[in-house]
């Protein structure tokens, strides 16, 4: 009997926990992606790329086949079409205001979202600004660039990006494009007091910013 009910406990922790995630059991590395239209949200499968706890990125959320896939703190198993349209399907409305001759002078516009990240076994939902560090203490910003034809065009698989950018579906409207690589005014590292280690799934959920 003790057993039993000892290993009922131990189920129902886990279902708890399952829970708890709000989601991180929707999407797996098979089936990478999930709209909620009732919650306006979209889900993305990514994993946990280590090096950028110790190494500063302009990337936060990157396809992995494309070709700065080793660059970002998540590697999405999502390319960009696929997660633009999922936003426009949803209602969101891109800026696509950025071009390459105006991003070091451009912000980026577009419809404001509210990005986490969670995972199995994680406490709660942590908004990107927990588990990506901006070494000056800024918020990120994230906003709905739109870029999908120089997204197709360049290849870079850019899903969220850092700083203001002509190529990502979304990007960081705290600061211009070079803000990070050339002129160096800002370092972005993954926040590895609070991300589980390397390879692991992470599920980064885009909602519309209350």
């Amino acid at each position: 009997m003790r057993k039993t009910i000892t290993i009922t406990l131990l189920i129902l922790m886990v279902l708890v926990s399952l829970a708890s995630i709000s989601g991180a059991a929707a999407v797996t590395r098979e089936d990478p992606i999930k709209i909620n239209e009732q919650e306006k949200s979209v889900s993305l499968a990514a994993e946990v790329n280590g090096k950028y706890f110790y190494e500063s990125t302009r990337h936060a959320v990157i396809f992995k086949d494309g070709k700065y896939g080793d660059k970002p703190v998540f590697k999405a198993f999502v390319d960009p079409k696929t997660f633009h349209d999922a936003l426009i399907k949803l209602g969101f409305k891109a800026g696509n205001n950025m071009t390459m001759e105006n991003m070091e002078r451009t912000f980026v516009q577009g419809d404001l979202l509210d990005v986490t990240v969670t995972w199995e076994g994680a406490k709660r939902e942590y908004q990107l600004d927990e588990v990506i560090k901006d070494s000056n203490g800024k918020p990120i910003l994230i906003r709905f660039g739109g870029n999908l034809q120089s997204a197709i065009q360049y290849n870079t698989g850019c899903l969220i990006c850092l700083d203001s950018c002509p190529v990502g579906i979304t990007s960081n409207a705290s600061y211009t494009m070079g803000a990070v690589e050339k002129r160096k005014e800002v370092a972005f590292t993954g926040n590895k007091e609070v991300l589980p280690p390397d390879g692991t799934l992470v599920v980064v959920k885009i909602k519309a910013k209350k």
